[in-house]
């Protein structure tokens, strides 16, 4: 399938959220919330628009989006910045084509292109270890919430960016407006 995958745009605001929307619609562990997520990191200081991508069709339409978005993972005065991968997301009828792949490898090669050292994700456990991650449990990094530990992952983007990241991680707000 022929998707362009770029930065996302104001203009593209409308129809990403409705595409997220209609995304997590039939997800049963989604709390059909994730458009709203997206509208309010967007309006955060953790927002970062580079690491905001959209896949599109040749006819331009919005098929996919992914972000990634600023967090720090703090232990006691210590603490380290990371990025929350949260959410990637493909439209109902583009799902299983290689599309949602296709947005976290973009995502995490401009997130290290642009300096940035780890990703955190809350995901299938057997979706994103093809990704390299790992269990965030590994480097003593802890949800700030109760999640199995299979499922609350890590991935360094340079060789041990976690090895002194040890703590809990601090959202953005946005998370739990």
């Amino acid at each position: 399938m022929d998707i362009l995958i770029r930065q996302e745009f104001p203009a593209d605001y409308h129809s990403t959220e409705e595409m997220i929307r209609e995304a997590f619609l039939n997800e049963e562990y989604s709390d059909k919330t994730e458009h709203f997520l997206v509208k309010r990191i967007r309006n955060s200081d953790a927002f970062i628009p580079e690491l905001s991508l959209v896949a599109l069709t040749q006819a331009k339409e919005v098929v996919g989006h992914i972000l990634l978005s600023k967090i720090t993972i703090a232990d006691g005065e210590k603490a380290a910045d990371s990025l929350a991968l949260a959410p990637v997301s493909v439209a109902p009828g583009y799902q299983g084509k290689g599309i949602g792949s296709q947005l976290i490898r973009s995502a995490l090669n401009k997130a290290k292109e642009g300096g940035f050292q780890s990703v955190i994700v809350l995901g299938h456990k057997d979706y994103y270890p093809k990704f390299g991650f790992k269990p965030a449990s590994l480097w003593n990094i802890q949800a700030p919430f109760e999640v199995p530990d299979e499922v609350f992952m890590a991935l360094e983007l340079t060789e041990n960016a976690l090895e002194k990241a040890a703590g809990v991680v601090h959202y953005s707000k946005a998370f739990s407006e």
